[in-house]
């Protein structure tokens, strides 16, 4: 190989690593879809305010609060999402099994409507309607299905 051929060769590689730094040290990537992607639907309810929707979900058992007795029956605790984003579950005992053995920790899905409250909000039909007039609800945890 020819002195001048190796010179431009040496060039050409050298131009292309400073490009190639350049390049990196000032690449600002679009990352629109991936914020999009990470704001999950119960966020996305939450911000706008909606109430009255189904919603599949699942998370970590935060904290367990004493029964709700006032009217029906209700078993309640508070769920932290993948997000951060906290969910009170309001699980009326009367209609459906008692969650069994749930502790701060657990891992738990869920599917039921979605209110809003300035707290994060609340989940509650997570259990079957005797009437057949609203989605059927449930709970599981443990490999057990509460319904």
């Amino acid at each position: 190989m020819s002195k001048s051929k190796r010179q431009t060769q040496r060039l050409w590689l050298l131009g292309a690593f400073i490009v190639l730094i350049y390049g990196a040290s000032h690449y600002q990537p679009d990352n629109t879809d991936e914020v999009a992607q990470q704001t999950s639907p119960i966020a996305e309810l939450f911000q706008q305010k909606r109430s009255d929707v189904l919603v599949e979900v699942s998370g970590e058992v935060s904290r367990l609060f004493a029964d709700d007795n006032r009217g029906s029956r209700h078993q309640r605790f508070l769920i932290e999402l993948a997000d951060g984003h906290t969910l009170l579950i309001a699980h009326n005992i009367d209609l459906a099994p008692r969650v069994e053995n749930l502790e701060i920790g657990d891992e738990i899905s869920l599917f039921g409507e979605y209110e809003w409250n300035d707290k994060g909000g609340v989940v509650h039909w997570t259990h079957h309607d005797p009437a057949n007039k609203h989605p059927h609800g449930w709970i599981r945890h443990q490999g057990k299905l509460y319904q």
